[in-house]
């Protein structure tokens, strides 16, 4: 038993080099585990919000990180054979210290972004966020070098710190979930305006995501719920639009797929006017 105590690694071999390298990244490796189990369980035992969470998971992340980082400046520097190379490589390569400097420039400035994004909180995890047309959804992860950003066809979205930092986002959810849609309709030119008025209220309030976001003012003064205005009148259609209030904007798009139908099938029972193309045929 004593001697089993008291053995130590010959690291003047090359299996006793192996072996020290993979019970250290073992050590390591259950080391990150526990940790991250643990903060784990503070996030399911506590009651925390969206900005505690995210700076919980980025500290998780953050762990493995440096852990890991630990673990290999460990290795180099208790294994003779490493330190010694390690120090004739740092000592006298200047060159090869700016070559890894600049390429560590990258990884530093994503590393930095994701500190601030995480201090800052321009968004959270669970957060709805929209860069541009096509790199939108909900923010699953933010870790030290990107954010995972899970969009509306299931695909992870993988987006560097840095770039995610610098950009224009859309947060649909930072303080307020509720969202007012605008949902826009065609009408003939001489459709009757008060009857498409009319379905097209009572259609949006027919749908389960649609809220009735009036005040008690609003409703003792009889203000309609869903408000449709005329906003511009072409030669061929009458353009109205339908401000719909929703409860998040998870639901934006199916509530309008769903309106359009439901009204485009009301305008057709009751003879509302749909636009006909117009053309201006001119003769040379």
């Amino acid at each position: 038993m004593d001697k089993l105590l008291t053995y130590q690694f010959n690291l003047s071999s090359i299996w006793g080099i192996i072996g020290y390298v993979l019970l250290v990244t073992f050590v390591t490796w259950v080391l990150s585990r526990i940790i991250r189990a643990f903060i784990v369980q503070i996030i399911k035992r506590r009651k925390t919000d969206r900005f505690g969470k995210t700076s919980i998971l980025f500290l998780r992340n953050s762990v493995k990180f440096f852990l890991g980082l630990f673990g290999i400046i460990y290795i180099i520097m208790t294994v003779p054979a490493f330190r010694s190379k390690a120090t004739l490589i740092f000592s006298g390569a200047g060159i090869l210290a700016a070559i890894i400097g600049f390429a560590a420039q990258a990884a530093l400035s994503n590393l930095i972004a994701g500190a601030f994004i995480v201090i800052f909180r321009p968004f959270r995890v669970g957060d709805y966020i929209r860069l541009d047309d096509t790199r939108m959804g909900i923010v699953e992860d933010i870790t030290l070098r990107h954010t995972v950003i899970n969009n509306f066809e299931n695909k992870r979205l993988i987006i560097p710190n840095s770039v995610i930092s610098t950009d224009s986002v859309l947060n649909h959810t930072i303080e307020d979930s509720h969202v007012l849609s605008f949902n826009n309709f065609k009408l003939g030119i001489k459709a009757n305006i008060d009857l498409a008025r009319k379905i097209i209220q009572e259609e949006a309030i027919k749908l389960p995501t649609v809220i009735d976001f009036r005040t008690p003012e609003q409703i003792m003064a009889d203000k309609e719920q869903v408000d449709v205005r005329v906003i511009d009148i072409h030669p061929d259609h009458i353009h109205m639009r339908a401000y719909v209030w929703l409860n998040e904007p998870f639901q934006e798009f199916k509530t309008k797929c769903a309106l359009k139908e439901a009204v485009h099938k009301r305008f057709l029972a009751e003879g509302v006017q749909l636009p006909i193309p117009f053309h201006k045929v001119i003769k040379v």
